[in-house]
């Protein structure tokens, strides 16, 4: 998954020790799986030689990230000149945020 982070998103992330980033639709803090329950424990946090991204290493609770079911939201592959879906769908989504969960 890729997500932004602002300042206070990454503080948080580091007090809590889990994916919290700053959703650009929303415009507010979000933490990962606060209304499908799949929360991203943080394992390590890694800076680039710029000092411009970060990656999050995490365990991910649930096994899914994608807001479209799957385990990772990459989940297509270009071959041939097409865009293929290679990862199937681990659980509906209509049931991943029919009753949010709050953690």
């Amino acid at each position: 998954m890729m997500a932004w982070m602002n300042r206070e998103a990454l503080q948080l992330t580091v007090q809590e020790g889990r994916g919290i980033y700053w959703s650009r639709s929303r415009q507010r803090l979000w933490r990962k799986g606060e209304e499908s329950g799949n929360v991203q424990q943080l394992h390590e946090l890694r800076l680039d030689c710029d000092a411009d991204v970060v990656i999050l290493q995490v365990e991910q609770i649930g096994g899914i990230a994608c807001h479209t079911g799957r385990q990772s939201c990459f989940y297509r592959v270009l071959k041939d000149g097409q865009w293929q879906t290679v990862d199937a769908v681990i659980k509906d989504p209509k049931e991943l945020y029919e009753h949010p969960k709050h953690v």
